[in-house]
């Protein structure tokens, strides 16, 4: 960005910081150096270290699921009045996302509990296969024999999971929701302004919210309703992560206490044990209790946007988790109590959970497409993706991601467990994990069939568009010698670049079969009570041929996705390539606060934004100079959102110039409540002076579509012309690449357009009146 290898940081640390040559470090001091110098002073803000940093950012693959939920609450469509239904959007995402994390749970007791200690510590040919369960062998006839003793010792597994996941969880809140952004902070200089017309004095203040100085056009409602980006408390959102992070820890914990309770308690009842069937009574209705607070927590309370609220519940907080690990403990004892008759034969009862939420889910979805769709009637948008039905499509996808991983985590150690055999099948040393997820995995091949239609479509309209665009590039390049094979590549970059405006027809499709395909895989499973294969046993024999294939093709899809999820996750955590891979698909899923799911990876905007703000703020008190804030892809996005936080005052001495830009394309579309056209016309309205670049070959950034205000030029300039030259010429005697998404600063269009954008600036501001003759000397430059 700097195009120097000497950067020095001048402030953050070594996460983000701000970076300058080494000759500009103090070029505020000293700006008798740089007369003569053409442009501004370059400064760069780094955040890669954010979403791509040491090797544990490999571990963020577990949280993939949970961090599509947390996309779906930010894609609620654009709508006035209706704040019923907002909330109730809402409300129901955290539900969906509480089913998530109790899904993830559920799948390791149903590994540790179910599949380890009871099936194949019971089985004394599994045993037999497997040394290191050997002590908690039923035939051996130890401590550790008895299935009760043998679940409470296997749920230390899930239960450090949630622990880790709570660890995780808190210690990102401190360093990321913690973040105060700017505004309530006195100004501590003052400054005047040199336009010889306003006669103000020297030691007249200049507050952050101050109006915008006579000389400007005043931004029409600058200062009036805040837009939600601009809203004080929207990147301070600790005290909802803290309270989702207690009730998501507390569902855990209280996942692990009833898989224990429902075992023993089942054992009690089918014995006629008087005294140890009401403990378990009365410990299965403090659960119940426990579970109701948890559910009240996750719906009784979302974002509060409108102001920085700093205060924490510490009671919930606290004592949630701290009540649901003493159920988890009087569980371990009650599970673990000596009953020399139990013996463990079958499944583990309780895997009755996997259909229930398998079914909340379908419900919860079905109810979220109800609410978006009454939403998006109220102001219909035509650029908002799939008509308002993104959040719940993609909160559909959040569950069959999470279907998938813990469906496969289960599938595979069956597997490694049973040997040769195939779970639940006949042959088998034991049952296997329950039967829902053996028909998930059965109705995977089906989908990808399925999707084998849309994606041969979109290949077609790409080759056909391609086609198409030939004689189009030719025509743009003017009178040039026709090059067949150039005019294809260049024709065929466009048409795929556009394949991302069909991105959200493929995930309607996608989310769709997933949700009639999960509903009858529940339905299949709850009926039959058996496998696909096992199921179809004495029916027409293409039928029963067809069970087979798809149980098994399925149960194999299942384990290679599994192996290659911990491939990549492996390779991601030696490989610092590999590992700035998964940041970048991070970008865009980690941009927004956690607001559905606590144990999702944090948003690195609530810290990237208060940097962006802090360093403008105070640049501007301390110089009374001006800048351009340039953004490329995901950094336009942050300069946005740090703009629209900005004082009236300040936001006036800022130019924005983003290229490659999102903010419409994807973010507009996807996120209308926060990027569609009115909140982009409302920032171009507050800023003095803002322009886009983009090009036609570019499958990411993309025009604003902002239209002009009064004597404002157009926002977007584009599109650019890439390549730059079409064939070999004097001045391009080597071919010219097809630049796509990158190398926009190398573009002269690039500098034409900086300059423009600092000559509109109003003049900079004289420096602070101090007694400290270096601030005297402090220029009023402008900085990018």
């Amino acid at each position: 960005m700097l195009d120097d290898p000497r950067a020095v940081r001048i402030t953050g640390d070594e996460t983000a910081a701000v970076y300058r040559r080494p000759d500009d470090v103090d070029a505020e001091l000293h700006p008798e150096r740089d007369r003569d110098r053409d442009g501004p002073i370059p400064e760069a803000y780094c955040w890669s270290h954010l979403t791509s940093g040491n090797g544990s950012r490999a571990l963020w693959l577990l949280l993939l699921p949970f961090m599509v939920v947390n996309l779906a609450h930010w894609m609620r469509p654009v709508t006035k009045g209706l704040s019923k239904s907002q909330r109730l959007y809402g409300v129901l995402v955290r539900l969906v996302a509480l089913t998530l994390t109790v899904l993830l749970t559920a799948a390791a007791c149903e590994v540790a509990l179910d599949l380890t200690a009871w099936q194949c510590a019971g089985s004394a040919e599994c045993v037999a296969h497997r040394s290191w369960l050997g002590f908690l062998s039923a035939e051996r006839q130890g401590w550790w024999s008895q299935p009760g003793r043998r679940l409470a010792l296997a749920a230390t597994v899930p239960t450090a999971l949630v622990g880790f996941l709570w660890y995780l969880s808190n210690r990102t809140w401190s360093a990321y929701e913690a973040q105060r952004p700017p505004g309530d902070e006195k100004p501590s200089v003052r400054i005047r302004p040199t336009t010889p017309d306003v006669p103000t004095p020297a030691d007249a203040p200049m507050p952050p919210d101050a109006p915008t100085p006579p000389d400007a056009p005043a931004a029409p409602g600058a200062d009036t309703v805040r837009p939600a980006l601009g809203r004080p408390g929207f990147w301070y959102g600790r005290r909802l992560v803290a309270r989702l992070r207690a009730a998501h820890t507390a569902a855990g914990f209280l996942t692990v206490a009833a898989a224990l309770t429902v075992a023993a308690a089942d054992q009690d009842r089918r014995t006629g044990s008087g005294p140890l069937s009401a403990v378990g009574t009365l410990l299965q209705a403090a659960l119940v209790c426990c579970a109701a607070v948890v559910v009240w927590v996750v719906c009784g309370r979302g974002r509060s946007e409108r102001r920085r609220d700093g205060s924490l519940d510490g009671l919930l907080t606290a004592r949630l988790p701290e009540v649901s690990l003493v159920l988890l403990a009087l569980a371990v004892g009650y599970a673990g109590w000596s009953r020399p008759e139990w013996v463990s034969g079958g499944a583990a009862p309780g895997t009755l959970v996997f259909r229930v939420l398998a079914l909340a889910q379908v419900v919860f979805i079905v109810a979220l497409v109800v609410i978006a769709r009454r939403l998006y009637r109220r102001v219909p948008q035509p650029r908002t993706a799939m008509r308002g039905l993104a959040g719940p499509a993609v909160a559909m996808l959040a569950c069959a991601l999470g279907g998938v991983m813990t469906g496969g985590v289960a599938q595979r150690v069956a597997d490694w467990l049973d040997g040769d055999a195939t779970p639940g099948m006949d042959g088998g040393v034991i049952p296997g994990p329950p039967v829902l997820l053996s028909w998930q995995a059965s109705v995977i091949p089906v989908l990808i069939v399925l999707l084998l239609i849309p994606a041969g479509t979109l290949a077609l309209r790409t080759e056909r568009a391609a086609r198409a665009l030939v004689p189009v590039v030719e025509r743009e390049y003017g009178p040039v010698r026709g090059d067949t094979l150039r005019s294809r590549q260049v024709a065929g970059a466009r048409a795929r670049a556009a394949l991302t405006d069909a991105v959200p027809r493929l995930v309607g499709v996608v989310s769709g079969a997933s949700l009639l395909l999960g509903a009858a895989a529940v339905a299949g499973s709850w009926l039959s009570g058996e496998v696909p294969g096992q199921a179809a046993r004495g029916t027409d024999s293409f039928v029963e041929s067809v069970a087979d294939t798809a149980q098994a093709v399925g149960s194999w899809l299942i384990g290679l996705g599994f192996v290659l999820f911990v491939t990549w996750g492996r390779r991601a955590y030696r490989d610092p390539a590999a590992r700035r891979t998964i940041g970048i698909l991070w970008d865009v899923g980690t941009f927004w606060p956690r607001a559905a799911h606590p144990f999702a990876p944090p948003c690195y905007a609530e810290r990237a934004v208060p940097d962006l703000t802090w360093r403008i703020v105070a640049w501007t008190r301390r110089t009374g100079g001006r800048l351009v804030l340039s953004g490329h892809s995901q950094g336009s996005v942050l300069a946005a959102a740090a703009v629209w936080q900005l004082p009236a005052a300040t936001r006036h001495r800022v130019a924005l110039l983003t290229y490659g830009s999102p903010l419409e394309r994807l973010y507009g579309r996807w996120f209308p409540a926060y990027f569609g056209g009115g909140q982009l016309e409302r920032l171009s309205a507050e800023l003095h002076c803002w322009r886009n670049l983009w090009r036609a070959t570019d499958p990411i950034g993309g025009p604003v579509r902002v239209s002009a205000h009064g004597d404002r030029p157009e926002v977007d300039r584009g599109p650019l012309t890439d390549p730059s030259a079409y064939s070999r010429t004097v001045e391009h005697p080597l071919p010219e690449p097809i630049l796509g998404h990158s190398d926009y600063q190398a573009d002269p269009v690039f500098a034409e357009e900086r300059a423009a954008l600092l000559d509109r600036l109003p003049p900079p501001l004289l420096p602070p009146q101090r007694d400290d003759r270096r601030a005297q000397d402090s220029s009023g430059r402008s900085s990018a």
